[in-house]
This record gives structure tokens, sequence and C-alpha cells, in this order.
């Protein structure tokens, strides 16, 4: 097969950072679906589609035929693991299952699945190794690592889980770090002129520089609250999150970042179209992924997948089986 262009299917869409990532080295979306209808008007904007709804929903024999899956799931409680009930139903209430009965009817070449570094810890480590079972035992070759979005261009520290899988024995390998020198920095991605409506009251901004840990600490920084009430500054943003309230990070103590600067934070384009509300973009972003992230796990992909072609289908069996059991050390499976 043609890596130079391929077709994909993009599920748990979101806003489309995925989507981005893959059509950057070539790909082909053919497919994608998401519930939020607040994140299917960003989508549509931006794509030019409406993904289709509730992956639930959807019979997988209809989805047309692609080459690399592609989704973020939303990672839910596995509430029958130890219950013995049968290895069919150890997904059965959660999203991964929906990822797993499409694997299974469709059967790409390769995968690449995101979520939450707390994945590995999730019920002592047992919902992550059924999760790779699952995967392996239709077939897959799987490969995992936890990737910080701050190693890769981003102002963000943002852990997070990439689960890459190959029907073939490909030699592939994570992505190293990007040189700090080519990092873009907090300076790079702040607006210098903001509206009034992004500055904070003067009340939360005394109650923050009071509780602000170093009051020295150079500008410009993010700071966010810790559980503990203290207000922590960085030279970076910690995570986006799509539940945090409006005054969780605050640029200088002073004002909220902007929608473009929390855009910019998870490395989505200039060219992005903002067609929703504050709120709905703030929950929006602290759903996606950074960007540059997946941008830089796609190229190796790709680059693994064409050179496989090239030798005829001829793994490096010695590097696979040392990333195999890499990662078994790594996540105890």
């Amino acid at each position: 097969m043609d890596w130079n262009s391929f077709r994909f299917v993009d599920l748990f869409a979101g806003m489309g950072g995925i989507r981005l990532g893959f059509e950057s080295v070539g790909g082909n979306c053919v497919f994608s679906s998401e519930f939020d209808e607040d994140a299917c008007k960003t989508y549509e904007a931006n794509f030019g589609e409406r993904p289709s709804g509730d992956i639930t929903k959807i019979d997988a024999k209809t989805i047309p035929d692609f080459d690399i899956l592609l989704g973020g799931f939303p990672c839910q409680a596995f509430s029958i693991i130890g219950k013995k009930e049968g290895f069919a139903n150890e997904t059965c209430g959660t999203l991964f299952f929906e990822i797993e009965r499409i694997l299974k009817e469709k059967r790409p070449p390769a995968f690449m699945l995101e979520n939450v570094r707390n994945l590995t810890a999730h019920d002592n480590g047992k919902t992550f190794i059924i999760i790779k079972e699952h995967l392996e035992n239709l077939g897959y070759h799987v490969h995992a690592k936890v990737l910080n979005a701050l190693d890769y261009g981003v102002p963000q520290k943002r852990e997070r889980i990439v689960i890459v899988g190959f029907k073939d024995n490909v030699d592939f390998s994570f992505p190293n770090p990007v040189p700090e020198s080519e990092r873009t920095t907090l300076k790079d991605i702040l607006e210098k002129e903001v509206d009034k409506k992004y500055y904070v009251r003067d009340a939360i901004l005394e109650s923050r520089i009071k509780r602000l840990r170093d009051k020295n600490y150079p500008k410009p920084y993010i700071s966010h609250e810790n559980m503990s009430g203290s207000i922590t500054p960085h030279s970076y943003s910690s995570a986006l999150r799509a539940g945090a309230s409006a005054n969780y990070l605050l640029i200088n103590d002073v004002r909220r970042p902007t929608e473009r600067e929390l855009l910019r934070i998870q490395g989505f384009p200039e060219s992005f179209k903002i067609v929703v509300s504050y709120g709905k973009i703030k929950k929006q972003t602290g759903n996606s992924v950074a960007v540059p992230v997946i941008k830089a796990v796609a190229r190796e992909m790709l680059s693994a997948l064409k050179k496989f072609s090239e030798k005829g289908g001829q793994a490096d069996l010695k590097s696979t089986e040392f990333e195999r059991l890499q990662i078994s050390s790594t996540y105890g499976c």
C-alpha cells in the first residue's frame, strides 16, 4: 500500500485535534463521530463536515473502509472487572468497547488511541491491562507510552498516554522530544491587547496574589490553584481542563486566557475558527489534545509503516521485542 496517502476515521473527534495531526502527514478522513453538539459545531466550521453522532448507535459495517483508526476515547470505570463474567463482557458499558468492535469488524492496519495518564493506574492497573489484552487478542502489536505536551513544543504540561497498534510487527518507536530551542514559549502565544472582559475582579486578584507561592516569579506566567488552595506560577500552563472554574488558570494572576490563547496552548493553528462561546471553547480545548504531540506520533507511525512496506513486510524483530519488554516493564503488563 502507498502510505503517502491513507484513510483514517476520527472517533470521539471532539474539536478535531487528532484529525489535524494525521492530516499533516497526508491522511484523508473518511468518517468522524462525536456526541457533543457544540463540539460538532466547531468541527463542522473547521473541516466542512458534521461528525456522525453517538458512536454506540452506528453499525460498524456502514463505516467506510480505512487504514488507521483514531480515537481519544473517554475512560469510564470498568464496572465488571473481577466478576469473571467472561472476556466478551469485560469492556461492556465502556466506550473502549466501541473502538474494539469497530477494529474487530474493519481490521485496519493500524490505530492510535489517546487517553489520560491515569488510565495506567486505574483500578490498580487492571483497566489498562485489559485494554491492552483486548487489542492484542484482535491481532495487534501494541505500543504505549505517556507523552508530555511540554516536550513537543507547546507551553503546557499535559501528560497523556498514547496507545499505538499495528496488524503487522512494525518497527515503531515513539517520537523524541523537540529541542528546547524549537519549543513555543508562553511569551510567544500571549496576545498583546486583551479585552477587559477577561480580567478578574479586584477581590479575586487580591486573593490570588495573597496565596501566590512565589511573588517574585518572572512574568509572564500562568498560575493555577492547587488542591490545598495555594497558587503556583509556572512559565507554562498546567493541563487545560474541561470542567475547571473560569479562574482555574490565570495569566499573571490578572486575567483568564482568551479563546485564541487556549487554542495556542493546545497547538492549534491560527486559522482555526472559533464559532462558540468562551465557556464552550474552554470545555472543548480542555477535552482536546495537544496537536503537536499527535503530529509527532503520526510522523513516526507513517515512517514506520512506509519502512515496513519498503522492506516487503519484514520487521526488525529485535527492536520491536525490546519495545514490548519496555512497555511491560513500565506498566506491569
